[in-house]
């Protein structure tokens, strides 16, 4: 273990953010650079010997948490970075942008503040990447055998690297022009800077994997032309079908799914655009939603110089402190004060819209709402609480509702879809087609990117027992696990 008495002696502390006047003028990521390395040590001290570590449990991918805790205290870096790719293919990608389920699970975190496992993580492989410890792993042979993957999120990339690494010839089918899916267009430069997906390609590139951007399959590239070119396909296309707002005035110019909006301003900060051709700019902005996404669209609007940002909720504000009835370790729903919030902005909980307003060439003006509350258990709205603000660009981030079926890709293949709309699939993650498998959100539906990876890895098993017969690669996960909620 780390140090025997560190959970008593030290206090948690997290990276140092920096000042939000700096910040919001560039695309930077949030965080003042080198300033965990002072103090993630003795962070990784706080690891306690707790017989049975439920962080194991609370992350999907079975991360050895306390053994790189322990490694990261006697600042043994690559010992640390081994214990970590052990089972995560992307550590710099989840200790950015996970929520940290394993925190939540933290047995210290029983009756105090969580250890840091998620500064710990980026530490161990930022400074892995620095010392050079994060090196191709080309296979020793090559098993003759060949696997599609569609889709160049978390789930397809940790697919494809598996295979690659069991000696398959891969090739990754992506429809944008990049490589990273949501990774790359749905994240902003801020909470995660896209060097880190760039790295990450040209080392999977040296270890064998093919990549082929801007090709669609049921569009550009047929089903049936995938299958007869490889031996086995996975589908990652992820749960890419936006929930929509069915209110009168949906129709006017100023209103986006947040996935319309975020790729623009990724966009910009690639060079592809001067200026985002969906800007905040000089507008009052009004975010439908209070996830992540719903955060990501606060601080984009921020940095594009947003005259004003509000944040709506349908829910009411969740707690400071965990509930009774989302005991430990099960992940809590609380009030969570991201980077964007701490940059400006108002939040409005138990809300709903009701109606759109705009002007005479159409463009969004005002968005018209009522306070909601929970009657007998059904949403109600309470009356003469009707009021409008300001919205001249509306963003809807509330989530999304399964995977693409317009593109032809579920229909060519002839796949079965579930009850909720996800693809349907068997313990090794296979469809009903033959030599056809599923991961990520286009199986699971919309989840976090720790089980997007998972999802990969446990994929990577089922396609290479189908090719070869048998297996060594791991499996974190079932299709049917489920995060450790209440």
């Amino acid at each position: 273990m780390a140090d025997p008495k560190g959970f008593l002696t030290t206090g948690r502390e997290v990276a140092k953010t920096r000042p939000v006047g700096e910040r919001v003028k560039d695309w930077n990521e949030v965080y003042v650079p080198g300033s965990l390395l002072p103090i993630i040590s003795k962070q990784a001290g706080r690891c306690m010997d707790c017989g049975i570590p439920f962080c194991h449990n609370g992350c999907p991918l079975g991360n050895l948490i306390p053994e790189w805790n322990d490694y990261a205290y006697r600042e043994d870096w690559s010992a640390a970075s081994e214990r970590l790719h052990a089972t995560n293919n992307f550590p710099e990608f989840t200790g950015r942008l996970c929520p940290a389920p394993c925190e939540a699970a933290c047995v210290l975190g029983i009756n105090q503040p969580a250890v840091t496992i998620k500064n710990v993580e980026v530490s161990i492989i930022d400074k892995a990447w620095d010392g050079g410890d994060v090196r191709p792993q080309i296979p020793e042979r090559l098993s003759g055998k060949t696997a599609a993957v569609i889709g160049s999120g978390p789930a397809g990339l940790a697919a494809a690297q598996q295979l690659t690494r069991a000696g398959h010839t891969v090739v990754v089918y992506e429809r944008a022009d990049r490589i990273g899916g949501l990774l790359r267009y749905g994240i902003p430069e801020f909470k995660m800077e896209k060097r880190h997906i760039n790295r990450r390609i040209e080392q999977m590139r040296a270890e064998g994997t093919k990549f082929r951007t801007g090709i669609e399959i049921g569009r550009d590239l047929t089903a049936t032309d995938l299958r007869k070119r490889f031996d086995a396909v996975v589908v990652a296309a992820g749960a890419t079908t936006a929930r929509d707002l069915p209110v009168p005035g949906r129709e006017l110019k100023g209103i986006h799914q947040a996935m319309e909006y975020l790729p623009l301003a990724n966009k910009v900060v690639e060079g592809d655009f001067v200026t985002s051709p969906i800007s905040a700019e000089g507008k009052h902005v009004v975010v439908i939603g209070g996830g992540d996404t719903g955060a990501d669209c606060v601080g984009t609007a921020h940095r594009q110089g947003a005259a004003s940002v509000t944040q709506l909720e349908i829910m009411p504000r969740p707690g400071e402190e965990r509930a009774a009835g989302q005991p430990w370790p099960t992940f809590p729903m609380l009030y969570k004060v991201t980077s964007a919030h701490e940059e400006g902005g108002e939040r409005v909980y138990s809300v709903s819209t009701t109606h759109f307003e705009g002007d005479e060439d159409g463009n969004v003006q005002f968005l018209h709402l009522v306070e909601v509350e929970f009657v007998d258990g059904k949403l109600t709205q309470k009356p003469g609480t009707e009021r409008k603000i300001p919205a001249q660009l509306v963003t809807l981030a509330m989530g999304f509702t399964g995977t693409d079926v317009e593109n032809g890709l579920v229909a060519q293949f002839g796949l079965a879809l579930d009850e909720r709309g996800n693809i349907a699939r068997d313990a090794d993650f296979a469809t009903n087609v033959d030599g056809v498998f599923v991961a990520g959100d286009a199986g699971r539906g919309q989840s976090l990117i720790v089980w997007a990876i998972a999802e990969g890895r446990s994929a990577a098993r089922g396609v290479d027992r189908y090719l070869t017969g048998a297996s060594s690669l791991p499996a974190p996960i079932r299709p049917t696990d489920r995060a450790l909620t209440v």
